[in-house]
């Protein structure tokens, strides 16, 4: 597997990140490890998951996915270098607000590597915006993980360009080291979040690029083609948004591209991420060995230059 760098992280990973969002929630612990083995068995190396996952869920209380990860890591036996593992940390778990103040940073991450049955974090991220607290203060708490050795590298997650130019300038006043790495919200269909001065900033700074949503909740995969398909499915709120003319068009050119690919949609539209110069790698759940084995050819699939266009088209 040809890993890329993450920016000036210094970490490594294959272009393709699973994501522990579904661990505890549309996975059961069984199925979450059966999926990590055959994830990491088939040369992938990166899992993304955060303290808040899944805590939405009827009768969890958050932290069930890093939980799910850590005793899977002690069961696999697998080396602890050979995987990476990226959570965040400033939702609400409880203490009423998205916090990136020291003090919460601090007891969270030792929450954090409780549940993972590690000593530490390869990547941790900020998980949201918060305006109460100054980026120099969150930079510090990272800092200060980073030199005690329970985080190798950190970064954010949804910030817009704005907002990631003034964390540099910060850190830069404050003498403080950066976010290495950025994760946002990118996919065929939502594009403007990222696309444009957020993709230059991290192409310029060399920001590695880890996107989130990157099959629109499933939109991707073509199995939602009408809202009747959405009915009694865990993400069907989600999806239903997806639903309108500018769907159909992506989904139209997914199935225009699917015969010279020998691909499925949902591989197109990885490989399209993966394609971008400003993506490290996009990050896809699955809840099945069959969904993860689709999945997993997105990273050996090159589109021609006329599919990119064509996919590029459809969701302007």
């Amino acid at each position: 597997m040809q890993l890329r760098s993450l920016g000036k992280t210094g970490l490594s990973i294959a272009p393709l990140v699973f994501g522990g969002n579904v661990f505890g929630w549309t996975a059961d612990e069984k199925t979450s490890f059966d999926l990590l083995d055959a994830f990491t068995g088939a040369g992938f190396n990166a899992i993304d998951t955060a303290d808040v996952y899944s805590r939405w869920a009827p009768g969890n209380a958050g932290g069930e996915s890093e939980a799910i990860i850590g005793r899977w890591l002690k069961r696999s036996g697998i080396a602890r270098d050979k995987v990476v593992i990226i959570t965040k940390v400033g939702s609400d778990m409880g203490q009423g607000r998205r916090d990136l103040g020291k003090s919460w940073i601090v007891e969270a991450v030792e929450a954090s590597l409780k549940r993972l049955e590690t000593d530490h974090i390869d990547l941790y991220l900020s998980h949201w915006p918060d305006d109460e607290t100054p980026y120099e203060e969150t930079l510090e708490a990272h800092a200060s993980l980073v030199a005690a050795g329970k985080v190798r590298a950190f970064g954010a997650s949804n910030l817009d360009a704005g907002q990631l130019q003034a964390s540099f300038e910060a850190a830069d006043k404050a003498g403080l080291p950066r976010y290495g790495a950025l994760q946002p919200e990118y996919n065929l269909y939502d594009r403007a979040g990222f696309e444009g001065a957020l993709a230059d900033l991290c192409e310029k700074e060399d920001i590695g690029v880890i996107t989130y949503y990157s099959l629109a909740s499933g939109f991707l995969t073509s199995k939602y083609r009408t809202k009747a398909d959405t009915e009694g499915r865990a993400r069907g709120e989600d999806v239903a948004r997806y639903l309108d003319e500018k769907g159909q068009r992506i989904l139209a050119a997914l199935d225009r591209v699917a015969p010279e690919t020998g691909a499925r949609p949902a591989e197109i539209a990885l490989a399209w991420l993966m394609a971008k110069p400003a993506v490290t790698a996009p990050i896809a759940s699955a809840t099945s060995l069959a969904q993860l084995a689709s999945l997993t050819k997105a990273a050996a699939l090159t589109l021609s230059t006329e599919a990119v266009a064509a996919l590029d088209k459809a969701g302007a």
